[in-house]
């Protein structure tokens, strides 16, 4: 054969379409390159092997960083782990990660939009020490108002359970700290739907409910006692459940207590003489009677006109509208209207 005529062949043979038969591979490429290794073993630069577990500080921190996961599992998770963590720590020693922690990074979960991840946020926040709570009352009151006024329907209801929660272990702060006693009011107020002349006066942003035509009778029921339970720290006295001595050793000074000079600071700031124009909703009100004076002037009214709506039907509706009535008269029983000028 030619060298001419082999080079012709050599040629054809890179256009010949190459025939498959069944059980058998393809030919390789000529310039095809060998994978065919196995990795015997594989040396990793700074490798440390140690027995010794996380410390229960560390993972909390780790698990407070994960409620940033966009895995509704795993934030639930999460929470879960610090609540058992909280739960079990002993008495008298600090927790894994101080409440100053905790609570500022899971507090916006009051607004998730995962039913399980709001549940399991109620019991870690139930878990924390009573004392813990109070120093942070403001914020969680913030995103409280905030979830009290959301779209969904179970937000709203599951606001109701934070607050009802954060009265009962640090009522006084919520009703005390700035914004707490106005903001709250305004707020019900507009969830309600009850306004009268006075509460105008009040704005009532855009994003609130304005009416009850859209919440369910059960929603306004938990309003509704959640509203009695609120005034019942905010008007109360804080003795009042205290029963009231007296002994021979008293006389002739009986009732000594409701004639000395009071023990406030700055008795009355409330007339407010020389200072500037106040900012109503973010006072601070921390004296029972000043709290007094502005559900007076502001709130009394819309209250026991929408008390007269709610209430007509009876049931659920009418045995809460009781509860809040009750706490209304028996609040503002000492209160003396005609003294008291508008703020």
């Amino acid at each position: 054969m030619t060298s001419s005529s082999k080079k012709k062949k050599e040629k054809k043979k890179d256009f010949q379409k190459v025939k498959l038969r069944v059980g058998k591979g393809a030919p390789k490429a000529a310039n095809s390159t060998s994978t065919s290794f196995r990795a015997k073993s594989i040396a990793l630069k700074q490798q440390a092997l140690s027995t010794t577990a996380p410390t229960t500080e560390a993972q909390c921190a780790h698990h407070l960083g994960l409620l940033n996961h966009k895995s509704d599992t795993q934030r639930k998770e999460s929470l879960a782990y610090l609540t058992t963590a909280i739960i079990s720590n002993p008495p008298g020693t600090p927790l894994p990660q101080p409440a100053s922690v905790i609570i500022p990074t899971v507090q916006r979960l009051i607004l998730d939009g995962s039913k399980g991840v709001r549940e399991q946020l109620l019991k870690l926040l139930r878990s924390l020490p009573k004392v813990d709570v109070a120093g942070h009352a403001d914020q969680l009151l913030l995103h409280t108002r905030a979830g009290m006024t959301h779209l969904a329907t179970e937000i709203r209801t599951f606001a109701l359970d934070v607050l009802e929660w954060l009265l009962e272990v640090a009522g006084d702060e919520v009703v005390s700290c700035a914004g707490g006693w106005v903001k709250m009011l305004k707020c019900f107020l507009s969830l309600l739907g009850w306004q009268s002349e006075a509460a105008s006066k009040w704005s009532t942003p855009g994003s609130l409910v304005k009416s009850t035509a859209t919440s369910g009778s059960k929603l306004q029921v938990k309003q509704i006692s959640a509203l009695a339970m609120f005034l019942r720290i905010g008007l109360y006295h804080a003795q009042a459940v205290a029963s009231v001595v007296l002994s021979d050793s008293d006389f002739p000074l009986w009732q000594t207590q409701h004639h000395v000079l009071s023990e406030r600071s700055n008795v009355y700031a409330h007339l407010n003489l020389f200072g500037a124009t106040r900012d109503e909703e973010a006072e601070m009100y921390e004296d029972r009677e000043d709290r007094q004076r502005v559900f007076h002037n502001r709130a009394e009214a819309a209250v026991i006109a929408g008390l007269e709506q709610a209430t007509k039907g009876g049931g659920e509706m009418g045995r809460a509208g009781a509860q809040l009535r009750k706490a209304v008269r028996e609040g503002m029983a000492d209160f003396h209207r005609e003294d008291v000028a508008a703020p």
